[in-house]
């Protein structure tokens, strides 16, 4: 068994592959649309999807926004310097919501973006895979 992906619904799909394009850099890696039952899925991710878990974005057609809940908690994204990492995001537009620091209680360097539908992105340092 491996994760495969994490399914995030988004209130307009070119806004947010372009936010996780343009400024977290990954890549598109597929797109179909699905006019029968009015609905598109946009598949993002730093690799394959045949070798490392991506974000399945979905686009209800007929919805433009969606109650955040207080369930779900953030997705997690390693990479070698978190400061460096945060001032990229912003001159690219991004939100940071947590400036670059220790995590409480800890000596692990985190920060906190948002993406354009508000889904909490946890930047975590010297995390990176591959």
């Amino acid at each position: 068994m491996r994760l495969m992906h994490t399914m995030l619904r988004v209130g307009n799909l070119e806004r947010a592959i372009g936010f996780y394009t343009q400024v977290l850099g990954m890549q598109l890696l597929r797109k179909h649309d699905y006019p029968e039952h009015k609905f598109t899925l946009a598949f993002v991710g730093y690799g394959a999807e045949a070798e490392t878990a991506v974000i399945e974005l979905t686009w209800n057609w007929d919805k433009d926004s969606y109650d955040m809940g207080n369930a779900f908690g953030h997705i997690a994204i390693g990479v070698d310097d978190v400061y460096a990492a945060c001032d990229r995001i912003k001159a690219r537009g991004g939100k940071v919501i947590r400036e670059a620091g220790p995590m409480q209680g800890g000596t692990t360097v985190i920060a906190f973006i948002e993406d354009p539908d508000g889904y909490k992105i946890e930047l975590l340092e010297g995390r990176k895979q591959g």
